[in-house]
C-alpha cells in the first residue's frame, strides 16, 4: 500500500509533495476502514447507502454489488483526502480537487451496465427493450451533440414558454427590447428594465405562467421591459462576432435604458440584472455616472458577481495562459460555441447534470421527463469571442471592476462606488456559480443604501422560486447593518419561510413612483411595435 500511495501522491500532485506523516495517516485510515468494510460484508451487515447512485433496491438486494458500492465510496473519499493533503499553492490544489472529482465521479460503478444491478434488472425485466431504447437515446443525443436532460418535444418558446403578452418595441444587432402588457389597471409610473445574462436566453424569467418572474412583477403593478439578447451565429455577416464588452454596455444596456425611458416618459427607470446581466448593468451604470448621467432610480442584482475574488469552482478554468489563448483565438472575432459553455457548466456538477442522465437515458433506456427549467438550460447561446475574452481577463482573472478607475469601459474610467441608488442584492445559498458570499461582497462596492437577501437552493432554482407556491425560505437582515463579513451577516439574519419574490415586491414598490393609468397600447411613436413577444431573437437555436 505504501508504494502505491506514494506513486498516486506523485501522480496527483504533478511533482508536489505530500507530508509523509499525512500520507501515513491516510493509508492507516484507509486500511482501518477497509477492514471494517470487509468485516461488515462478511457478516452481512452492510449499511444501506444514502448516495442516490446506489440507493436503488437492486443495490441493496445484491451483496456483491452493495460491497462494490461501499468499496468505491471508500476509495473515492481516500482519493479526495489525498488531493486535499498535497503541499501546493491553493490555485493548484483547487484544480487538483476538481480533476480528482471528475475522475472519481466518472468511474463510479453505477455508470457501467456490467456493474449496475438496477440497469441489469431493468434489462432482464424488459426483455432487452431497455438496452435497445438506451442505444436509440444514445444515437439521438450523439446527433444533437449533447445529453438530453428533459423531454424537449414538450416545450416550444412562444407556445408554452415565454408566453407573457407583450411586444418587441426596439431592436439592434445585439438585442431586442420587449415591453410587456400591464397586468393591473394602475401600474407604477417608473418602469422596470430587466437585463438577463447574455450567456443564456431571457425566458428563464418567463417560463410558464405559474413560475414566471415577469408575470409576477406585472401583477405587482410593475411596467416591465426585458432585454432579449441576440444569439450570434458563426454564419452571421453583420459583424456581431466582433462585438466586445463595450458594445454590450453602450449599444446593449445603455441603449435599452434610453429606450425604456423614452417610451415611458420617465427620466429614471428601475433596473434589474441577473448573473452576467447584473455585471453588465452595473458597469453600464458606472459608465453613465462617469458621464454625469443618472438614469436609474434603483438597482436589483440577482446572483451577480462584481467582486471576483472568490468565483467558486469556476476558478479552476481561469489563468493567464487560458485567457491569452482565448484572446488570441478571438483577436479577429468569432463566436464561443454554446456547446462549449454548456459542457463546462454541466461538469461543475457531473453527477447531477451528466452521469445521472447517462445512467437513466442509456443504461436504463428511460426517456427524461418534461421540465421547463432543463429545456431552457439546453437552449443555450453562443457568445461573441471578443466579449468573452474581455470578460475573462477583466473580471475572473484580474478582478478589475472592484478597483475604482482600474478599468475603462466605453472610454470611461468606472467606479462602482459611484452607484449610490438604492440596491437590492440577492444571493442563493447553494449557488456553485456565484457563491453567495461573493454576491454579498457587492455590498462593499456599491455606494448607496442596500438590502441583501439570501435565498435557499442554487443559482437558478433559488431565483426561480415562485411566490404562489410558497416553497423554500430566505434570510433577511437589518438594512442598516451590513457587516464586512458575510458569515457575520448570516448569524444575525432572520430566516423567513416562502419565496424571496414577496420581499422584493415590497421593496420595489417603494421605488415605483406614483400609480398611473395603464396605457392601452405598447411602444410609442418613436418606438413602434415590431412584432409580438417573445420576438425573433430568442427563437434562434445555437448550432
Amino acid at each position: 500500500m505504501s508504494g502505491k500511495g506514494e506513486a498516486a501522491s506523485h501522480l496527483l500532485s504533478g511533482g508536489h509533495a505530500m507530508a509523509p506523516e499525512k500520507l501515513l495517516e491516510i493509508q492507516q485510515q484507509f486500511t482501518r476502514e477497509w477492514a471494517e468494510l470487509w468485516q461488515a460484508a462478511s457478516c452481512g451487515r452492510l449499511e444501506p447507502l444514502s448516495d442516490q447512485r446506489f440507493s436503488g433496491e437492486a443495490w441493496g438486494a445484491s451483496p456483491p454489488h452493495a460491497f462494490l458500492a461501499h468499496a468505491y465510496l471508500l476509495s473515492a473519499r481516500t482519493m479526495l483526502r489525498m488531493a486535499d493533503s498535497l503541499e501546493a499553492p491553493e490555485h493548484m490544489l483547487n484544480r487538483l480537487r476538481f480533476a480528482t472529482m471528475q475522475w472519481v465521479d466518472a468511474v463510479a460503478p453505477s455508470n457501467f451496465l456490467a456493474l449496475n444491478p438496477d440497469a441489469q434488472r431493468r434489462l432482464v425485466e424488459s426483455g432487452g427493450e431497455s438496452l435497445q431504447q438506451g442505444l436509440a437515446n444514445l444515437m439521438a443525443d450523439m446527433q444533437k451533440g449533447r445529453i438530453s436532460q428533459t423531454d424537449e418535444s414538450s416545450f416550444q418558446v412562444g407556445k408554452n414558454l415565454a408566453v407573457t403578452e407583450g411586444a418587441v418595441v426596439f431592436e439592434n444587432p445585439l438585442f431586442q427590447l420587449i415591453q410587456y402588457k400591464p397586468a393591473v389597471a394602475r401600474p407604477y409610473a417608473r418602469p422596470l428594465l430587466i437585463v438577463p445574462p447574455c450567456i443564456n436566453k431571457f425566458y428563464i424569467l418567463d417560463l410558464q405562467p405559474h413560475n414566471s418572474f415577469v408575470r409576477f412583477a406585472l401583477e405587482q403593478g410593475q411596467q416591465v421591459f426585458m432585454v432579449s439578447w441576440r444569439n450570434p451565429l458563426a454564419a452571421d455577416e453583420d459583424g456581431v462576432q466582433h462585438s466586445g464588452w463595450d458594445a454590450y454596455v453602450e449599444e446593449g444596456v445603455l441603449r435599452a435604458i434610453g429606450a425604456v425611458s423614452a417610451i415611458s416618459g420617465q427620466k429614471q427607470v428601475n433596473a434589474l440584472g441577473f448573473c452576467v446581466g447584473g455585471t453588465l448593468l452595473s458597469a453600464a451604470l458606472a459608465v453613465a455616472r462617469a458621464r454625469g448621467e443618472d438614469p436609474v432610480a434603483s438597482l436589483t442584482l440577482l446572483t451577480t458577481l462584481l467582486d471576483f475574488t472568490d468565483t467558486g469552482v469556476l476558478d479552476v478554468f481561469i489563468d493567464e495562459a487560458q485567457v491569452l489563448l482565448r484572446e488570441q483565438q478571438f483577436a479577429a472575432g468569432g463566436v464561443l460555441a454554446a456547446r462549449e459553455l454548456a459542457t463546462t457548466f454541466a461538469f461543475l456538477r457531473p453527477n447531477d447534470l451528466v452521469w445521472n442522465y447517462v445512467v437513466n437515458n442509456y443504461l436504463k433506456g428511460q426517456s427524461p421527463s418534461a421540465f421547463d427549467l432543463l429545456f431552457w438550460n439546453a437552449d443555450s447561446t453562443n457568445l461573441p469571442g471578443p466579449f468573452y475574452a474581455w470578460y475573462l481577463r477583466h473580471t475572473y482573472l484580474e478582478n478589475n471592476l472592484r478597483v475604482p478607475g482600474k478599468v475603462k469601459v466605453c472610454d470611461e474610467s468606472i467606479d462602482l462606488s459611484s452607484l449610490d441608488m438604492p440596491a437590492y442584492i440577492y444571493g442563493s445559498r447553494d449557488d456553485h456559480i456565484v457563491p453567495w458570499t461573493s454576491a454579498y461582497a457587492s455590498t462593499a462596492l456599491l455606494g448607496g443604501p442596500m438590502r441583501f437577501v439570501l435565498g435557499a437552493s442554487g443559482h437558478i432554482a433559488g431565483v426561480i422560486n415562485p411566490a404562489s407556491r410558497n416553497r423554500r425560505n430566505y434570510w433577511v437582515g437589518e438594512e442598516e447593518k451590513l457587516p464586512a463579513d458575510a458569515s457575520a451577516w448570516l448569524d444575525g439574519a432572520q430566516e423567513t419561510p416562502g419565496s424571496w419574490w414577496n420581499d422584493w415586491a415590497q421593496w420595489i414598490r417603494g421605488h415605483g413612483g406614483r400609480q398611473v393609468r395603464a396605457r392601452a397600447t405598447l411602444g410609442s411613436a418613436d418606438y413602434p411595435v415590431i412584432e409580438s413577444a417573445p420576438g425573433r431573437y430568442v427563437q434562434v437555436r445555437a448550432v
